[in-house]
């Protein structure tokens, strides 16, 4: 387990921890603050993320995810103190729209598993959390505060996370350098554009993506916009639009 997860520092209160042995290429955080710690996203759930966190704080720590699909709410079960939107709690009591089969069938996809890891015992995460959040909520953590923001498009209830000290924009599965998915049932391409909009806008430093590359400026929201921007302007801004090729990143609506 110890070579599963990458570990890298961005501050002395900040870490990220990757899952590169998936295609996926998973990044969770570990944000720290005076009084207690937050991770946001726990990763595939194939490896015991809360074995490397203990290495990293020893302050209590909260998970929260930027969203409720399964490479992102992997080790939430290690977190009994968990936050999420409201939109996904269905998925949260069993009502997620993938099969066990499926998942276990994208957990091995393209991915150097431990030897310990057998995935017929791996399980899509399901639980209770203990705060709801809502646009515009601020999770204090003593010193430090990052404010929820309701950014829907890859699903209803995605979040970013912005801390407006260090201007770091937290996007899951909103930004990043690959095909960013907007054509799922339960994705809403014109709500994609809508938090593209409200994220480009945001006065940001660093932005720090929910898959891949971790070399990825902030210039990138407002390329990201202006992609989306133009599908709607085409008339492409639907399901069943297409794939774009945009050079560094993709777009699948």
């Amino acid at each position: 387990m110890s070579n599963w997860f990458t570990i890298d520092r961005i501050d002395e209160t900040t870490t990220i921890l990757s899952e590169y042995r998936h295609w996926e290429e998973t990044h969770s955080y570990l944000l720290e603050g005076t009084e207690k710690a937050l991770l946001i996203d726990t990763g595939l759930g194939i490896c015991d993320i809360s074995a490397e966190v203990r290495k990293l704080t020893d302050k209590p720590v909260a998970a929260v995810a930027t969203h409720i699909h399964w490479d992102h709410v992997g080790g939430h079960r290690y977190y009994p103190e968990f936050y999420a939107h409201a939109a996904e709690l269905d998925w949260l009591n069993g009502a997620f729209p993938l099969s066990r089969e499926t998942v276990q069938g994208m957990v091995l996809d393209r991915c150097d598993p431990p030897e310990d890891f057998h995935v017929e015992d791996y399980e899509i995460f399901q639980g209770t959390p203990t705060r709801l959040l809502a646009d515009g909520d601020v999770i204090d953590l003593g010193g430090r505060r990052l404010e929820a923001l309701h950014t829907p498009g890859h699903s209803p209830g995605h979040m970013c996370f912005f801390e407006r000290e260090t201007g770091y924009l937290f996007t899951g599965d909103l930004v990043y350098k690959d095909v960013l998915f907007a054509y799922y049932p339960s994705t809403d391409p014109e709500a994609y554009l809508a938090s593209m909009e409200r994220a480009a806008a945001l006065p940001v430093r660093r932005v720090f993506p929910g898959h891949h590359s971790l070399d990825i400026q902030p210039e990138i929201l407002t390329r990201i916009r202006d992609a989306f921007r133009r599908l709607k302007e085409e008339g492409k801004l639907r399901h069943g639009g297409g794939q774009f090729d945009c050079g560094d990143f993709g777009i699948w609506v």
